[in-house]
């Protein structure tokens, strides 16, 4: 556990360290945990409750998502069930992962089956701040919780895999048990949370809504889009505009930034990039502050939420889903991008390893000796003084 003071805020920050082992199967050792819903976040979250050691259990009707539960070994009848209201009986703490429109759709399911004592968890404040909307008000004999990932189901996994952990905040909405901030807790570190931040539910949504059609998501293609067409516009190749907008950004400058912050990345680029990104970052940082405005009102005053609920809600959304996402994939930035992802070396590194298979050992023994090649000095933080490229 950690408290630091930034802004003249002070926050604690709950480590793994906090929750190990023996005090995880302290908590939640009697727990039958109810996953609903298998999308990302479903599976991410219960895979790794699993590897964990708790009692977990899947509910998610039958067709792909169903499949693939299987084939991740969970058992129909015992670990997997395809009726919610069954599972959400057998549990004492229910993660409701669902779509946001799905939870509004299924909530008289799983509010008809919560068993007293219960938890009810969630890892979006959207169905709780949005009640009016969404319809889904618990009961008051039952603990109302959150721990919100800060990234995709996907992410959650394959950083657990890795031994490393997500970033996740937590929150309280309703304690009946006296327990529900432990549980909260401690279900954060299970389901992969490297550390927990304390939040609300309504904090946790207007940030999460505004930053995805934001920075995360929304503006940050709207920004890569701009760029890209006005670089083909003025001459230069698909290519050399997707290198100078998308994949120097994401291959070499943002893991900077996620290393050591923006300075970091500041301090090892040259001086000339240097001296551009300070004098026209104020620029876009004016240019882009009302439509932040705009966006953070239409969020907090359930504008974005009304139209997520009805869109998502229509029997062919997914159809329309699949338009819109094929549009992008289509979109020529993407195209070209495409390509340039299949000359990265790494790449070109599997398929040579798929290639020598085939071929005599000696041929295998350069690669493996190719392979064991020592890894770059990282650069130190003092910035550099002369030219060069970024």
């Amino acid at each position: 556990m950690r408290t630091f003071t930034v802004g003249g805020v002070k926050e604690t920050v709950y480590e793994r360290k906090d929750f190990p082992p023996a005090k995880l199967k302290q908590i939640l050792g009697r727990e039958t945990v109810a996953v609903i819903g298998y999308g990302v976040q479903g599976r991410g979250q219960s895979l790794n409750m699993r590897d964990n050691g708790v009692n977990v259990i899947v509910a998610v009707r039958k067709g792909p998502s169903y499949d693939l539960a299987r084939k991740d070994g969970w058992k129909p009848g015992k670990t997997l069930f395809d009726n919610i209201g069954e599972a959400v009986r057998h549990a004492t703490v229910i993660q409701y992962l669902l779509s946001d429109a799905g939870q509004k759709a299924q909530w008289a399911e799983v509010r008809d089956n919560l068993q007293p004592g219960a938890a009810l968890y969630f890892s979006h404040g959207f169905s709780i701040v949005y009640r009016e909307q969404t319809g889904v008000i618990p009961p008051k004999n039952v603990d109302v919780i959150l721990v919100a990932p800060k990234g995709s189901g996907t992410t959650v996994r394959r950083l657990f895999l890795e031994g490393r952990g997500i970033n996740s905040s937590f929150a309280v909405h309703q304690d009946f048990t006296g327990r529900a901030r432990e549980r909260a807790m401690a279900l954060g570190i299970a389901v992969g949370s490297g550390y927990l931040f304390e939040t609300t539910f309504e904090n946790e949504v207007y940030s999460d809504l505004t930053g995805e059609r934001g920075v995360l998501m929304g503006a940050i293609y709207g920004l890569m889009r701009a760029q890209y067409q006005l670089l083909r516009q003025k001459g230069h190749s698909p290519s050399e505009a997707f290198n100078e907008t998308v994949e120097e950004a994401t291959q070499s400058l943002y893991p900077l930034i996620g290393e050591n912050g923006m300075d970091w990345m500041y301090a090892n680029c040259s001086t000339t990039a240097q001296r551009g990104a300070l004098d026209w970052y104020k620029k876009f940082e004016a240019a882009s502050k009302p439509v932040f405005e705009e966006l953070y009102d239409r969020v907090h005053t359930g504008k974005e939420t009304a139209v997520v609920l009805d869109v998502n809600s229509r029997p062919d959304y997914r159809q329309g889903l699949e338009k819109e996402l094929a549009a992008v994939r289509q979109d020529e930035i993407w195209q070209i991008g495409a390509i340039v992802r299949e000359l990265r070396p790494e790449r070109q590194g599997s398929a040579r390893k798929g290639a020598a298979k085939a071929k005599p050992k000696a041929a295998g023994k350069r690669a493996t000796k190719a392979k064991a090649k020592p890894k770059a000095k990282p650069a130190t933080r003092k910035a550099k003084k002369k030219g060069g490229r970024r």
